[in-house]
């Protein structure tokens, strides 16, 4: 029997805006989406050159950064309903049948292999607090806001010239580049942390709004009026 994994190190977000993930810390990161530019037939002076260009983008790194691969199962069951529900509005009937036969392709092909989604990403650093400032964040167990906020825009700063500079040197390698937004960020944490959960649940509305009170206190009409009688 194997034993169960054991997760030495838990990543805990305290806050995600402006594209920026605020871990607990002190830390700032942002998240780069790569996906390939470059054709899969270019010849090998052209490959080589590629690779080169990678190389030297690694080396030229003066911070660290995480690679991340995510290859997850694709769903296409919506994809199928959305075709046969096309094909069932054409009015040529040859169309119906090729929509039809289109269809029960992909599901045959969902049934004899499991079809995988392969994702690649850059975690970005912004520059980490002192480590004295980390230990007094951590003996003092609460947040200043007032104290966090100039360090936060700095990190922003920061964060917007490393990923532009990014961007450039891997575009010289065929690769391009995309920053995630907040509803990316957090649905690409849910499905590291919970992948069963991430494929049912996403998020669809702004960050704010799984955040604010649901319920309100409203003042009554009685205290509202004997504010009036006061006045």
């Amino acid at each position: 029997m194997r034993a169960a994994s054991v997760q030495t190190a838990r990543v805990v977000i305290v806050a995600i805006r402006d594209g920026v993930v605020e871990l607990r810390g002190g830390e700032y990161r942002a998240v780069l989406e790569v996906g390939g530019t470059a054709s899969p037939f270019e010849d090998d002076v052209r490959q080589e050159a590629l690779l080169a260009s990678f190389a030297a983008f690694l080396n030229a790194l003066a911070y660290a950064i995480q690679i991340v691969v995510r290859a997850t199962p694709v769903d296409l069951t919506r994809y199928v309903v959305a075709v046969e529900e096309r094909a069932r509005q054409a009015a040529d009937s040859q169309l119906v049948a090729l929509g039809q036969d289109h269809a029960a392709f992909v599901q045959s092909l969902t049934r004899q292999r499991t079809l995988l989604e392969r994702r690649f990403f850059l975690v970005i650093p912004a520059e980490s607090a002192a480590p004295r400032e980390r230990w007094r964040r951590w003996l003092s167990g609460r947040r200043r806001e007032a104290e966090d906020e100039p360090r936060r825009e700095a990190a922003e700063r920061q964060l917007v010239f490393r990923c532009d500079e990014i961007a450039r040197q891997l575009s010289r390698c065929g690769l391009g580049t995309r920053r995630l937004g907040d509803l990316e960020l957090a649905q690409l944490y849910l499905s590291c942390w919970s992948p069963e959960r991430a494929r049912a649940q996403r998020f669809r509305q702004q960050l704010d709004d799984y955040t604010t009170l649901a319920v309100r206190v409203a003042r009554s009409e009685r205290s509202t009026g004997d504010a009036r009688a006061a006045a």
